[in-house]
């Protein structure tokens, strides 16, 4: 399955970042877990400068602005299925 991580404090453009996400992974009939870290010390491990940002399956995709559904499912399709057997 896929993981779709949306970093960032709540604000209105992170809820529109979450909504992107959402339909793009929608739009492809693919099955994704979300999930949004708003703890900023969380947020510092993936080495990003601003918010809001996608993470999709542990790598980061976009930081600081909200990318197109059509952009967000360009990096889903390109993803694949996360790999539980890798480390981090």
């Amino acid at each position: 399955m896929l993981n779709i991580k949306i970093l960032g404090s709540g604000c209105a453009n992170c809820k529109k970042l979450e909504a992107a996400a959402r339909q793009a992974a929608q739009n492809l009939n693919i099955q994704a877990e979300f999930e949004k870290i708003t703890d900023m010390g969380k947020m510092m491990t993936y080495d990003i400068l601003s918010t809001p940002a996608l993470v999709i399956n542990e790598k980061v995709v976009s930081s600081g602005k909200i990318p197109t559904v059509a952009d967000i499912q360009g990096w889903i399709s390109t993803a694949g299925p996360a790999n539980s057997s890798t480390c981090t």
